[in-house]
């Protein structure tokens, strides 16, 4: 897919653990992912009382755009702008918000959620970012945090989605490629510690330094069959995700085993007629302080 002529060739950081975000196939699983995650957490603000509240929302990292075209269908009266770093990848989300007929209610934008925002203060009433993990350091997040609080309104809500690396499954050869990819994550700095907690355990503590108020978090515990729609979809993102980042875990070390073997178990086990598998995320959510007296840490 060529960059389109009213995009910028931007260049920026090569943070997130897949380099190579203008693949046709990536860019599909990515769509696939997302709209499978959402319906799976039951809706893109299921932990939330009153989101037909929210006027103006920004999706950080939108990827293939699945949570902003969810969130406009969901809510009519929401406006969505999302943003990511890749401009191949923008141009697939506005194809797909045009697809879904919903155009006219999400702006695609260019921009690198490491750097300050080309918005204005207290412009939106919520901020999402889900799955930051995959091109956040844990250095990143306080400076991160803080940009997208500066535009965020008062009493809005910051609303973080991340996972546990290691998912619950049948599959041996799954779990084990878990194990590698957790190796990697935490070796290149985007996990706190080598657990497969090692982010999902700290987004509140993260949210409350920061100064958000009202902290909270939900776990879901996302469960995956074979033979189901969901489970055929687990399988596939699983098995096309082994070769998207065969290149993130041997740079850091974490192979020491036949790769391509595992890859094969892999596949012969989640499409096994009794393959199951759970996969926990966890959303921690917080306000920004309405007091003007009320300052964010520096």
């Amino acid at each position: 897919m060529s960059t389109p002529a009213h995009l910028p060739n931007q260049s920026y950081s090569g943070t997130y653990f897949v380099q190579d975000r203008q693949n046709e196939e990536e860019l599909i699983r990515l769509s696939n992912q997302d709209f499978m995650v959402t319906a799976a957490m039951g809706g893109v603000l299921a932990e939330h009382v009153a989101p037909q509240s929210l006027q103006k929302a920004l999706d950080v990292a939108c990827g293939a755009g699945g949570w902003s075209i969810e969130a406009v269908k969901s809510y009519p009266e929401l406006s969505v702008v999302g943003i990511d770093v890749n401009p191949h990848i923008i141009a697939y989300a506005q194809a797909q918000a045009a697809t879904h007929q919903v155009a006219d209610q999400i702006t695609f934008q260019v921009m690198d959620a490491l750097r300050i925002l080309d918005f204005a203060d207290a412009s939106f009433d919520l901020v999402n970012m889900r799955f930051a993990m995959s091109f956040l350091r844990t250095w990143d997040w306080p400076k991160v945090l803080r940009e997208l609080l500066r535009v965020l309104k008062p009493g809005g809500i910051l609303r973080l989605t991340e996972e546990e690396v290691l998912h619950q499954s049948s599959s041996s050869a799954s779990q084990q490629f878990c194990e590698l990819l957790q190796c990697a994550l935490f070796r290149s700095g985007h996990l706190f510690s080598d657990a497969s907690t090692g982010i999902t355990a700290h987004l509140a503590p993260l949210l409350a330094q920061q100064g958000c108020q009202q902290v909270q978090t939900k776990t879901h515990a996302l469960h995956f069959r074979a033979g189901t729609p969901e489970g055929i979809a687990y399988a596939k993102d699983g098995i096309a995700i082994l070769r998207t980042l065969k290149g993130f875990i041997h740079k850091w070390g974490c192979i020491s085993i036949d790769y391509d073997l595992l890859r094969e178990h892999v596949r012969e086990e989640v499409l096994a007629p009794d393959f199951a598998a759970t996969w926990t995320l966890l959303t921690a959510w917080g306000m920004k302080p309405i007091s003007q007296g009320a300052s964010l840490e520096g």
